[in-house]
């Protein structure tokens, strides 16, 4: 679960529905801001909440701390490199450290090397000795997420 996936897929669903974040607040009945601080990431709904929205949308509960995005621009990790520097870089840089490096443990040296000049004040290596050995299925795992952060910044256009 990651919460900048989540905070950006509650404003694509809302934006979808073409409601405001008081449309949205309203229908809740919660305050604007609570909306905005899910939107920004500050925050995640509730339970009780987050079953209104569901209900609200016709999804799930699982949906929305999960979103299937579809693969809009890319469905492989090394296809990062296909996306416009300034957009990866702003992309990458709502990722800790850690996820990073754990990401780009599965990807090839250009990959690396790409992130590493993207994002010169990380040091991976570092990072990656502190780290150790991780499963393949945490490296995955974050590949996906950054996959999935990617196709939803092209359906929120």
């Amino acid at each position: 679960m990651n919460p900048d996936i989540i905070a950006r897929y509650l404003q694509f669903l809302r934006k979808s529905h073409n409601y405001t974040q008081e449309d949205l607040a309203g229908k809740l009945n919660i305050s604007r801001q609570a909306v905005s601080k899910w939107e920004t990431g500050t925050a995640i709904p509730d339970l009780e909440v987050l079953l209104k929205i569901s209900r609200l949308y016709g999804i799930t509960v699982n949906d929305i701390l999960e979103p299937h995005i579809p693969p809009l621009r890319i469905t492989d990790f090394e296809q990062i490199a296909e996306i416009p520097e300034k957009e990866l870089q702003e992309i990458l840089k709502q990722f800790d450290a850690d996820s990073l490096a754990a990401a780009l443990m599965g990807a090839s040296p250009e990959i690396n090397s790409l992130c590493e000049r993207l994002l010169p004040d990380t040091d991976f290596e570092t990072i990656r000795n502190r780290i150790g050995r991780i499963r393949i299925e945490a490296v995955e795992d974050m590949q996906n997420q950054v996959i999935t952060m990617i196709n939803l910044r092209a359906i929120g256009r």
